[in-house]
């Protein structure tokens, strides 16, 4: 599946009106817009931290977004996944969460997966910029880390735990990688979450999904 984008790199002026506010952004000018606007995203999760992610990177006009989960909406995801509603439970959260996105912002292309994260992936994750790891267990986002080294694309980790996350910024010869922060002996597997403690992860993993897109601040490597 090809990725390469072959159509207007440059603002239109509806684009300009609608992303104009983060444009004042220092150091965030036009042509930081029409980076993000010809950047490709993997998000691996679209869950309680795949909702936010999805949203905010739709909402800044990130060009491309594919979506990767297999699990369907339950009930109990109601609570923190706000990309849904009851009338939402038992779709694909992958399809859900693109349908939902394509309605809030027609500018973005999203494609949608549903089959479980494997190798199959990496050619696609290497036509992609950068990595976003939603998932909700060691053993995925183990295999996510791998291809991430593989393909040489960086990855934004983050996890979260009751009132607790956790995130850092992962790039291939300049971080260690996931593996070497969260070994396997020491990782921690848990199931409670509050929503809200999800939606700030979530939230600032996009912000540094941006901030890497368009060159412009800090990120949380090391």
């Amino acid at each position: 599946m090809d990725f390469i984008f072959t159509g207007n790199t440059m603002l239109t002026q509806y684009e300009s009106e609608r992303y104009s506010r983060q444009i004042k952004i220092s150091g965030w000018d036009i042509n930081a817009q029409e980076k993000l606007k010809i950047s490709s995203v993997f998000v691996a999760g679209a869950g309680g931290l795949g909702s936010p992610v999805i949203y905010y990177l739709a909402a800044a006009g990130v060009g491309r977004i594919i979506i990767c989960d297999n699990d369907k909406i339950e009930t109990s995801n109601l609570n923190r996944q706000i990309l849904y509603t009851p009338s939402d439970t038992g779709k694909w959260k992958a399809e859900a969460a693109a349908e939902k996105i394509s309605s809030f912002n027609e500018l973005v292309d999203v494609r949608w997966f549903t089959e479980t994260l494997g190798l199959q992936y990496l050619d696609i994750i290497k036509q992609c910029d950068l990595i976003l790891d939603c998932l909700d267990n060691f053993e995925a986002r183990y295999l996510l880390n791998r291809m991430s080294h593989e393909a040489g694309i960086p990855m934004i980790h983050s996890g979260v735990s009751e009132y607790y996350a956790q995130m850092t910024f992962l790039h291939p010869g300049q971080t260690p990688c996931l593996e070497c922060f969260i070994p396997e002996n020491l990782k921690k597997e848990t199931t409670g979450t509050t929503g809200a403690m999800a939606g700030i992860a979530g939230t600032i993993q996009a912000l540094e999904a941006l901030k890497y897109l368009t060159g412009t601040g800090d990120l949380l490597k090391n």
